[in-house]
């Protein structure tokens, strides 16, 4: 009799402490919360700095209230708060889902301009945030993928308050994208691949007109051919290269613009605080 009596209280304890959590149950404390109270909760940590918790609530507002002003708040919210927490990847997921699912929505320019700054940064190295360096060397993809996100929001919506930013950083990273043609033609001449490097550098003339990129591109043609035995072609290159010199053609580089001063704005927006 003893034996069972302890049995049967030992299989008591096991449920009690299940309930309790004990056994791996996490217990959820937001559990009952209207959408009111977990965005307002969300929107303290986020602007507490604690990413991975505001970006935790998001998502449940998410999960438990799919529909309304709350919901679509929470996906921008979200989206932003992947990008402080440094999550390049679902930052630019979280927004492309709001693009997708609210396309006519009066915000959806801060989603396609969060998306050219998150893709903007990440062409900026770890190392390059501490030690600048010429910015033409570091990888061109990410910087691509910067250009096309604002020349889509400038496109889309011209009239937009980020349109303007987005512009100034559309002119730096197309600068910076033809010296990085530059600098892979001139890899090209090092290895002696001497028609892939006159090819490269006709791409930066072409593509990249009145940046002064071409300049070095021109130097670079000229080289080349010259390397090549084509010595007519080196010297129409070498008159064309003076020849906008000296009408002053070759527009000097834009400085880097500002660090983008983008921040969670959209609560007064949408008007939540007042519901």
């Amino acid at each position: 009799m003893p034996r069972t009596l302890t049995r049967l209280t030992l299989l008591l304890l096991v449920v009690t402490l299940a309930g309790c959590g004990v056994f791996g149950k996490e217990i959820d404390e937001t559990e009952g919360w209207s959408a009111s109270k977990l965005y307002s909760e969300a929107a303290a940590e986020l602007d507490s700095g604690n990413y991975e918790r505001a970006i935790k609530l998001y998502e449940k507002i998410e999960a438990r209230y799919p529909f309304g002003r709350y919901a679509m708040q929470a996906q921008l919210d979200v989206a932003y708060a992947y990008y402080r927490a440094d999550e390049p990847e679902d930052a630019i997921s979280a927004a492309d889902r709001f693009i997708k699912l609210y396309p006519q929505n009066a915000y959806v320019d801060y989603a396609y301009y969060l998306k050219g700054i998150v893709n903007y940064n990440r062409s900026i190295g770890f190392l390059d945030r501490f030690i600048p360096t010429d910015p033409s060397q570091r990888d061109p993809g990410s910087a691509m993928d910067a250009f096309t996100d604002f020349s889509a929001l400038v496109e889309r919506f011209p009239q937009s308050k980020y349109a303007q930013d987005a512009r100034q950083r559309m002119v730096y990273l197309r600068n910076n994208l033809a010296h990085n043609e530059v600098n892979v033609a001139r890899y090209y001449m090092k290895r002696g691949a001497y028609v892939a490097a006159a090819n490269r550098a006709n791409y930066v003339i072409e593509r990249f007109q009145r940046t002064s990129a071409v300049d070095d591109a021109l130097e670079v043609l000229i080289d080349a051919y010259k390397a090549l035995g084509k010595q007519d072609l080196a010297a129409d290159a070498k008159r064309v290269l003076e020849l906008n010199r000296q009408a002053g053609r070759f527009i000097p580089d834009e400085p880097e613009p500002d660090k983008a001063d983008i921040a969670r704005k959209l609560w007064d927006y949408l008007n939540l605080d007042e519901n």
